[in-house]
């Protein structure tokens, strides 16, 4: 009986509230929005759509949707850095939104090119794009580029590497970069791959997503030439000049996602001959960009490095077998825990 009175006791003191003192000052239900007397902690019962009205709390002189429910997401390798949680795609995958919205940042990096046999030019660096984005509950595919193939071209004959696949998340599509060259032009992508041996032009970049391939040198059968090195998402690859220059590939750009400073989307170096590689062998760009291939006997150039978007090394003096591959690329999605 004790319990049922205290019950009564209660209920009719919650009759008896004055709600036009105690609460109407502090809840609003309207379907417009209250223009006076909004101070923090206010509640507003916004009616627009009577048959879902949507709860919203004033504070810093705005109204806000509260998060009601704490937010949960899957997809990829799930590690925290600092304040933020990460997920990383090194391969094609679903980025799961359970419950809430979040604003998310993303790292979207396309893969890079590939490269070909015999004083090769190296292959461009894929993009590399970042941002942010509010998202809901739902599914969102991730799609990881691979990397450009190497081509199978023998000696005095021509070959491309191929172009590197596109990375994608959401609305976002960072593209691949374009492949190493010999006794042609680069090829076309995201950033350019470098022209091969024959004085040959690098391939073009895309405005806001890479740079253009170096200049190829010499002509097949003469010693000291050297491939143009590979674009880069940051820079260019510079141009082998004949008998003194090696192509250096094209620096990539830097990201902090991880905790570090990391590098993406770096050019290949051009492959060259024996004399030209005494001086050492033709660097890719910091990003992944492959290192060139040197001298006789030497079978292609270094494959561009795996999850980084670099472009494959260009093949050496007499690496007839198959070109470099491009490296793959990644997607970093991150958001604050």
């Amino acid at each position: 009986m004790g319990r049922a009175r205290d019950i009564a006791n209660v209920l009719t003191t919650i009759q008896n509230i004055d709600v036009s003192s105690s609460l109407d000052s502090r809840i609003f239900i309207s379907s417009a929005s209250p223009t006076s007397g909004n101070t923090d902690g206010r509640i507003w019962i916004d009616t627009s759509t009577a048959s879902a009205p949507v709860i919203q709390t004033y504070g810093t002189n705005s109204f806000r949707q509260p998060q009601l429910s704490k937010f949960s997401a899957t997809g990829g390798t799930i590690t925290n850095v600092g304040s933020y949680t990460l997920h990383t795609f090194t391969s094609t995958g679903t980025f799961t939104i359970l419950t809430g919205n979040k604003t998310i940042e993303y790292l979207v990096v396309g893969a890079g090119g590939g490269a070909a046999c015999y004083y090769s030019g190296g292959g461009g660096g894929g993009a590399v794009n970042s941002g942010s984005l509010s998202l809901g509950s739902g599914s969102y595919t991730v799609t990881i580029g691979s990397g450009g193939s190497g081509a199978s071209n023998t000696s005095g004959t021509a070959g491309v590497g191929g172009t590197g696949g596109s990375s994608v998340f959401h609305s976002i599509t960072s593209t691949g970069g374009g492949g190493g060259a010999s006794r042609a032009s680069g090829g076309n992508g995201s950033s350019g791959g470098g022209g091969g041996n024959g004085n040959t032009s690098g391939g073009t970049g895309t405005v806001g997503q890479g740079y253009n391939g170096g200049n190829g040198s010499g002509t097949g059968g003469v010693s000291d030439v050297a491939g143009g090195g590979g674009g880069g998402a940051g820079g260019v690859g510079t141009s082998g000049v004949f008998n003194s220059v090696r192509g250096v590939g094209g620096v990539g750009l830097s990201s902090t996602y991880t905790g570090t400073t990391v590098f993406y989307g770096g050019g290949g170096g051009g492959g060259t001959s024996g004399s030209l590689g005494s001086g050492g062998a033709a660097v890719g760009g910091s990003g992944g960009g492959g290192t060139g291939g040197v001298g006789t006997g030497t079978t292609a150039g270094a494959n561009g490095g795996v999850n980084t978007g670099g472009g494959a090394g260009g093949g050496g003096e007499n690496s007839g077998s198959t070109g470099a591959n491009g490296g793959s690329g990644i997607v970093i999605i991150r958001y604050l825990t």
